[in-house]
């Protein structure tokens, strides 16, 4: 059998084979609007499970709804359980304005060493990595000691409930497995020369906040005889537009800052000052020590009024809110009675999404995805760091079954992050990062099943 070293030759000469299936993925509008019927996610299962059964690798597809279906495919060893897990999503966010785009969002068009689609980078850049990875290690007859399994899920963007959700709910052994790897880490900052890798070790929750602003209809033409709901939410706005939030440094990410040359060791009293000095040198992890030292609170939607000409009786704003691991529903509740003290007629109720989650950093699985990601690059002096992360995956659902899991792409170090803007206009995926992605799992899945 091929050595893992002349595995990860192979991908090299399979530059344009992983471009090809990463396109063809994004080409699948499997966009997921949040409400029903949406996502389609069948339609890139069902492509999924088509193009594994050519590698003669077995596939199922399984979905709470007959369009929103979930691929699970598995590959035996001789163990009997499973022991990795390779996560991904097919779903992906809508596209708010076409006309900004420089390639047809669905396109999936090749430029300056680029994918550029929407999922080109959330989340199919990994999927189809992680596909390309099981297909050369089932060509080459690769033997395990023990299974491991390819789950992707639907509805990821929208809070996994058709999805990784549904899955841990109602079939939970189509997740089984000692470990998982997923989105939501793996990126690259170089500081001082040397490059840390943040490994996704947990996540902040999120919720969706509702707040009512009620008052009185009447006639535009004389607002006096009514009340308008408008004003309860200008008040709102502007309290949470000043809202100054708890300050905390104590997730595992704040006791390895030396890796960045950050000299001081952060507080609450000193974190805001850390984060000013390194804006200039560093923007992406300024933005990232920021999120993660404190609770945000962002007004996102505003819903009311039923006629241009009509005092509104009722308007509701949602607020989007990011909780660090100590805030609790209580926390939360005496945070959003601070802000909305004294404004009369009004009314909230909380709607989680993800609860934070978060695994130990010192794993088998770490120690495996260090030697993969080294391996995948060709470099052994990289550095690693914890971090939580300020957005939220389905990574939060095998954490809940006991699963160790970790966000963990396979970046390539010189991919430039600012060009992905994943939800964004332009959204894109380096291919050196497709390459590497895909080394990195097949590295990663060979050390921790025992390929040979």
């Amino acid at each position: 059998m091929p050595s893992l070293q002349t595995l990860l030759d192979q991908v090299d000469r399979k530059v344009d084979e992983i471009v090809a299936l990463h396109r063809s993925l994004v080409r699948i509008p499997t966009v997921n609007t949040g409400f029903m019927p949406t996502g389609n996610e069948t339609a890139a299962a069902e492509f999924i499970r088509d193009w594994l059964a050519n590698e003669k690798v077995e596939s199922s597809i399984l979905g709470r709804d007959p369009d929103r279906g979930n691929l699970i495919a598995v590959v035996p060893g001789r163990q009997k359980k499973t022991r990795l897990m390779l996560m991904s999503h097919t779903d992906v966010v809508p596209v708010e304005n076409e006309s900004k785009w420089k390639h047809e969002p669905f396109s999936a068009t090749v430029a300056g060493g680029r994918v550029y689609g929407r999922g080109a980078s959330d989340c199919k850049a990994l999927l189809a990595s992680q596909l390309m990875a099981v297909a050369l290690l089932k060509r080459n007859g690769i033997r395990f000691e023990h299974g491991f399994r390819l789950v992707a899920g639907a509805d990821e963007e929208h809070g996994g409930r058709w999805g990784f959700g549904w899955l841990a709910d109602k079939h939970p052994e189509t997740l089984e497995s000692e470990f998982a790897v997923n989105e939501g880490g793996g990126t690259a900052i170089e500081m001082g020369g040397a490059i840390v890798y943040l490994l996704g070790v947990g996540e902040k929750g999120r919720l969706e906040v509702h707040i009512r602003f009620k008052g009185e209809s009447a006639h535009a033409s004389v607002p006096w005889t009514g009340k308008n709901a408008s004003y309860g939410l200008s008040e709102a706005l502007k309290r949470i537009e000043s809202y100054t939030p708890e300050l905390d440094t104590s997730l595992p990410l704040f006791d390895h800052l030396s890796e960045f040359a950050i000299e001081d060791r952060p507080t609450p009293k000193n974190i805001d000052r850390i984060i000013a000095d390194l804006e200039p040198k560093n923007r992406r992890l300024a933005t990232l020590l920021r999120a993660l030292s404190r609770m945000t609170l962002t007004p996102t939607m505003i819903k009311g009024g039923i006629k241009s000409n009509s005092v509104p009786e009722m308007i509701e704003l949602t607020c989007d809110v990011r909780t660090l691991p100590f805030q609790n529903d209580e926390y939360l509740r005496k945070q959003l009675d601070d802000v909305l003290k004294d404004i009369p007629d009004i009314e909230y109720d909380i709607d989680y999404m993800s609860v934070p989650n978060q695994s130990p950093f010192d794993t088998e699985l770490a120690t495996s995805i260090k030697k993969a990601q080294a391996l995948a690059i060709g470099r052994d002096d990289i550095r690693w760091a914890p971090m939580v992360s300020n957005g939220f995956t389905d990574s939060r659902f095998p954490r809940n079954l006991g699963i160790v899991t970790y966000g963990w792409t396979g970046v390539h170090p010189t991919d430039d992050p600012t060009l992905t803007n994943a939800h964004g206009t332009n959204e894109s995926t380096g291919i050196l990062s497709l390459v590497s992605a895909t080394k990195a799992m097949m590295a990663l899945t060979y050390d921790l099943c025992g390929g040979r």
